[in-house]
């Protein structure tokens, strides 16, 4: 199922307009960010394509596009930690995409069993794991 949006006509109708008109980059992906819709917490960055934001939107589960994989896939599809969309919102240039979700599953959203995908905080120029 691919999805296409209109592009808009100019920067005003872009910035101001009421007709959803993301701007892909060269590889047809647009940035997109994570966050619980309870607790604002950033969950995760992903990216996705015309596909994957067209799916989150008529699903109401956020799908995603795998740059390392070269694939489509439904966040939790495997894991069990479906984010269920509560609000989908795009930047004022319509080149990044913030999903605010309610984490399903474990209530995970890293690949690596942690809660967020933002669990090491840099302190002198190291990473160290938050508690």
């Amino acid at each position: 199922m691919a999805s296409t949006f209109p592009t808009a006509p100019d920067k005003h109708t872009l910035e101001h307009g009421e007709t959803l008109s993301p701007r892909f980059d060269a590889n047809g992906l647009i940035a997109a960010v994570a966050t619980n819709a309870d607790s604002g917490e950033v969950l995760m960055f992903a990216w996705m394509n015309a596909e994957a934001l067209g799916l989150t939107l008529a699903t109401g589960e956020a799908h995603y596009f795998s740059r390392s994989r070269g694939e489509l896939w439904r966040k939790g599809a495997t894991s069990g930690q479906v984010q269920r969309v509560v609000e989908a919102r795009i930047d004022c240039d319509q080149d990044a995409v913030w999903l605010k979700v309610l984490p399903q599953g474990d209530g995970g959203a890293c690949h690596t069993g942690a809660r967020s995908c933002f669990y090491r905080v840099i302190k002198d120029g190291k990473l160290v794991e938050r508690p």
